[in-house]
């Protein structure tokens, strides 16, 4: 169960990719290295769809793999399912400027319908996909408060927000 004061994070499976080895020297794995450690140490949750999972099964690194057992260990991970929102796609993808954006928001429309399922967070390294939703919600207001962090982003201040209890700052919402 829950704590009162925990969020739901939904964390995609590059983030699980990208962090790599503790050996890695490369700036991107540390920096998701640390973002997942702190997720952990401070007491948030993840979320797992069945999407999700496969994804994260499929391309987390050792270190992310590891993590993900601690954090099911510690019943630190919330499994929800999801039912077609066919409605909330179809005004997403007609915002798409392509076909080849219209599939890339297919493949990670499960991260917004999780985000919305759950407390409206996203942490990804995908900027590309940040840029699609983030048009997406100048005309679709179900999708306008998701907050997105990207863990590689220092002017982000990613782990300073962890550490402030990831509030829904204005500056982090696909509006803005």
């Amino acid at each position: 169960m829950r704590e009162k004061n925990s969020k739901q994070l939904v964390i995609d499976a590059d983030v699980a990719r990208a962090s790599g080895s503790r050996i890695l020297p490369h700036p991107t794995a540390k920096h998701c290295r640390d973002f997942l450690a702190m997720v952990s140490s401070l007491n948030y949750h993840i979320v797992m769809t069945a999407k999700l999972s496969k994804e994260w099964t499929k391309h987390a690194s050792n270190f992310a793999r590891r993590w993900r057992v601690s954090m099911e260990t510690s019943n630190k991970v919330c499994a929800i399912s999801l039912s077609d929102d066919q409605v909330l796609y179809a005004q997403i993808s007609s915002t798409a400027k392509s076909k080849k954006q219209v599939e890339e928001i297919e493949k990670d429309f499960h991260l917004l319908q999780a985000a919305l399922a759950t407390d409206q967070t996203i942490v990804s390294c995908d900027e590309k996909i940040r840029r699609l939703f983030a048009r997406a919600s100048q005309q679709v207001d179900e999708i306008r408060d998701i907050i997105w962090v990207n863990p590689d982003r220092a002017k982000e201040e990613p782990i300073a927000w962890l550490q402030n209890g990831a509030p829904p700052e204005p500056h982090r919402r696909l509006s803005a």
